[in-house]
């Protein structure tokens, strides 16, 4: 595993992260294998874990939480995230953030995952939606301040609102934030565009989540593909996004390779990339781990293929779909 400084916290984290969405709602043997799959993680050098308390209203956090305690000689790197207040994902434009983040309900959040996580201190606190209208807002800014003041966070994140990566731009240059996650993959490359260069000057750690676009840079995907009713999903890839996403990733073969897949390659392209210090595949099987930790070797993508990548960028507006 390699390690890259997570911005001016001097932290040195695995450039392969562990996504904790979508780990909630295992349970008996299922939880058994899980916690598996999080110890050889461990095992392999992944340092960085991402939670959040919306993740089954704090038992992916109990689930991390039971890591570090498994792990307590080690140094793991715990990130978690406040829920907004009126429980939508993402936020719009035309929010207040007395509905979404005031100031005692932040404290209070942080104190429930701090209980979740068995942890005096979270290492990483990230709001999990954000509208840049409130940035000059005093009351989330003295919150903030006094968590950290009072060691009951060592940084602060905010997780921006999908295709949306702008959207913090104001609230970045307060000083008050540490790091940044932002969807970032072969399709959505517009990071780069203001928001890594914004990070890379003021030193901001960026955490790239969504690194197979939700599952179709796997390349598993049809036009026929379907998910369970309560699987998330089942609303995202409506026929409209499934047909153009699958043409997208179809598109994409032809560039993969020899001996590699096409989600080694989606990763790849993500740590090609500097400015990004950390990426957070979701890893649910203990297969997953193996192949995805396995790409943190030092070899990167040819300048080939990184070029013929960049012309697949994909860039999207927020629809009624898009979560």
């Amino acid at each position: 595993m390699n390690y890259r400084t997570f911005g001016r916290t001097g932290w040195e984290i695995s450039e392969i992260g562990y996504g904790m969405w979508g780990l909630a709602d295992w349970t008996g043997s299922e939880r058994s294998q899980i916690e598996k799959a999080l110890d050889v993680a461990v095992e392999r050098g992944c340092n960085f874990f991402d939670t959040a308390w919306g993740y089954g209203s704090g038992l992916s956090e109990q689930i991390l939480g039971d890591l570090l305690k498994r792990n307590s000689a080690k140094t793991l790197y715990a990130a978690t995230k406040i829920p907004p207040k009126n429980r939508i994902w993402p936020s719009k434009s035309d929010f207040k953030l007395d509905d979404v983040f005031p100031a005692d309900y932040i404290v209070e959040y942080t104190e429930k995952s701090l209980q979740n996580l068995g942890v005096d201190t979270i290492d990483l606190m990230q709001f999990h939606v954000w509208e840049d209208a409130w940035a000059e807002r005093d009351d989330w800014q003295e919150a903030i301040t006094k968590l950290t003041q009072d060691g009951k966070v060592r940084a602060w994140g905010i997780s921006v609102n999908r295709w949306e990566p702008d959207n913090c731009l104001n609230t970045l240059q307060t000083g008050l934030i540490d790091a940044v996650q932002v969807i970032y993959n072969i399709f959505d490359q517009n990071p780069e565009d203001n928001l890594f260069p914004l990070c890379k000057k003021l030193n901001l750690g960026v955490i790239a989540r969504v690194p197979f676009d939700e599952g179709t840079l796997t390349g598993t995907f049809t036009k026929e593909t379907t998910f369970p009713a309560n699987d998330w999903r089942s609303t995202y890839f409506v026929p409209e996004n499934l047909n153009s996403s699958v043409d997208h990733a179809d598109a994409l073969r032809p560039l993969i390779p020899a001996g590699m897949t096409m989600p080694e390659m989606a990763l790849r392209f993500i740590l090609s990339n500097p400015d990004v210090h950390t990426t957070i595949p979701g890893m649910r099987q203990l297969r997953n781990v193996e192949a995805n930790t396995a790409v943190s070797d030092g070899s990167g993508l040819s300048p080939e293929v990184l070029h013929e990548l960049k012309g697949h960028r994909w860039d999207r507006t927020p629809t009624e779909w898009s979560q």
